[in-house]
Parts: C-alpha cells; structure tokens; sequence
C-alpha cells in the first residue's frame, strides 16, 4: 500500500498532508527517511516525528473468499488481479496465507494480525484441506508415498492424510505450508496437478453459502471457534 494511503487510512492526516511530511522527511518506514511512492507492508514500522502514528480501530473482520483460478494473493498494487483489490472490501485486510494463481477456493482475509500471527506459525499444526484432481488415476502407491511424506525444496514433508476420492481425485490434509506444497510432491511422484481446490482452513469449511469468486463475513459461532482452537494452541506451545 502506497505509504499516502496508509497513514490516510489511519483517519489521521490527508494523503495531501501526508504529501507534506513526507517532503519535510518527518515520515519513517522502519527507520528510513521515506520519499513519495514508497509502500508499506504488514510489519512495517512506520513512525511520524519519532512517534509510532495512533491506528485506527476499525472493527475486527473476518473474511473467506471462493478464490478464483487468476488471482493472485497479494497486496501490492501494481499487480493485476491482486486479491485485495478483487475483494474490494472498504476497510484495509490482507490474506492469511496464500493459495497460488492457478489454484482456487477458501482463503481467509482480516485486519487482525495477531490471528494472522498465530496461523501462520507452523509448529501449531493447523490444517488445511484440499481437492486435488490429477492427470492420471491415483494408486494406492501414490497415496501412501504422499501420506508419508515426499522430498522436495531439499526436505520431506510431513506426514499428512491422504485419501482417494475417485479415479483421479484424491483429498489431502496438510500441516505445513511450502512454496506451492502440493503441486511439488505430486511432481516428484510423476504426477500432474490438473486441478487444486482448497476446501477447509481449521474449523472454516467452503460450503454452498459462497459461490466461486463471492466472499462473505464468517458468522460469531465461527469466529469463537476458531479463536478457541487458536488460543488453545497457542497455550499448548507456550
């Protein structure tokens, strides 16, 4: 996000005063001097005159997206079909997490980062659900090697639970979160992904309530479940 842009955001100060400070050098972006057209990204520190700038209190969201195939889930700007943007909620969130461009279904979306934190740390084992559709039938020795874990980017993935769905559909549960997990193991077991949905993230499941490309709030039982299994995990790991 374009640094204007964020401290307007904040219900503080104008991008045209943002403008202003920035020419005077008064704005930092973790402890260097910005100049007009940098951005921020979550986790950046952004301080005025030395001071951390007061954030807004927006209202805590909670979003899950139908992805479509064509979306890629970043925030920048200047990339075409950034989720951001394809979401165009009216207040500041970003994804948990990423499901690539060519793959499709449940991504979650907030402002809160602290579950964006607790998510996100891997030793906490949350799952995350998927159909995957492949080039050629599922064997049972396919199965088993993906279940107990393949070597790619120089390690071995986790155990994780496998199972068949049809002739060239299998479900997978994982707990871990490589660079595009799924596609590789396949890959290295001489199989092509022809098509990846995923289905569930911890309690979040994609149900007929949202359509391929439409979004919606996630309900209070939902949110106080999930709250529930994170504050439990992160107690667990304490």
């Amino acid at each position: 996000m374009l640094i204007n842009k964020y401290i307007s955001e904040t219900g503080h100060f104008s991008r045209r005063e943002t403008t202003r400070r920035i020419a005077a050098g008064r704005i930092t972006i973790n402890g260097r001097v910005c100049v007009k057209g940098d951005t921020v990204a979550p986790g950046d520190i952004v301080l005025m005159d030395g001071e951390k700038i007061p954030e807004r209190n927006p209202e805590a969201a909670y979003i899950v997206l139908n992805k479509p195939i064509g979306i890629t889930c970043t925030a920048a700007e200047h990339v075409e079909g950034n989720i951001i943007q394809f979401v165009n909620y009216p207040s500041r969130i970003f994804a948990v997490g990423r499901l690539d461009k060519a793959s499709e279904g449940l991504i979650l979306l907030t402002n809160n980062g602290d579950i964006v934190n607790k998510m996100m740390r891997s030793e906490h084992h949350h799952e995350k659900e998927y159909v995957v559709t492949v080039d050629k039938p599922v064997t049972d020795e396919f199965i088993e090697s993906m279940s107990q874990g393949v070597e790619i980017l120089d390690v071995v993935t986790k155990p994780c639970e496998v199972s068949r769905q049809s002739e060239n559909v299998f479900r997978i549960i994982l707990t871990q979160g490589l660079n595009l997990q799924i596609r590789r193991m396949c890959k290295a077991l001489g199989y092509r992904v022809l098509k990846l949905e995923r289905i569930r993230i911890m309690n979040i499941i994609l149900d007929e309530r949202i359509k391929r490309g439409e979004w919606r709030h996630l309900d209070k039982q939902e949110i106080k479940l999930l709250m529930s299994q994170l504050n439990h995990n992160e107690t667990e790991h304490e």
